[in-house]
């Protein structure tokens, strides 16, 4: 004798909550998984791979944006997660500064260690270039998306 033939559920039931359950793991594995796209008024850059979200010493930062640190707080060849502002900050050589989404492009999981200019994902272990976000060590297969960042004195500013 079967659960069923015990407790016979109609099947409309069933199928209400085969959808329920289908629909809710889909938006879950959607949100775990992330996106490509950018939204629009982002200020990432394009491409991670178009040089973009780099600064330098002595840049005029223009007006507005949300102040993220100071230089000395960059450590050379190493960097610094801003997990509030979704962005990791470099300084791959002394007095150039990069700018990449803190956003895994594998899974989405967050990006939480820089040593050695390299950016590591501690969810599947990926790898990425603290130069350029360019992926180093799978499983990730996208670049970081490069944000964009001003150094004015020795402010740094997200744009």
């Amino acid at each position: 004798m079967t659960s069923e033939s015990l407790h016979p559920v109609p099947a409309p039931a069933r199928r209400t909550i085969m959808t329920a359950v289908g629909a809710a793991g889909l938006a879950v594995a959607l949100t775990a998984c992330g996106s490509d796209d950018e939204p629009s008024g982002s200020t990432a850059n394009e491409s991670a791979s178009s040089g973009g979200g780099e600064a330098t010493a002595g840049d005029s930062g223009g007006t507005g944006g949300t102040v993220l640190a100071k230089t000395t707080d960059i450590p050379e060849g190493g960097g610094k997660v801003f997990a509030d502002q979704g962005v990791v900050v470099t300084q791959p050589t002394a007095g150039t500064y990069k700018a990449f989404s803190s956003k895994c492009t594998h899974q989405g999981c967050a990006v939480k260690d820089i040593t050695d200019g390299v950016i590591i994902c501690p969810c599947h272990d990926s790898r990425f270039s603290a130069t350029d976000g360019s992926v180093t060590k799978g499983p990730a297969t996208q670049a970081l998306a490069a944000a964009n960042i001003t150094v004015d004195g020795d402010s740094i500013t997200l744009a």
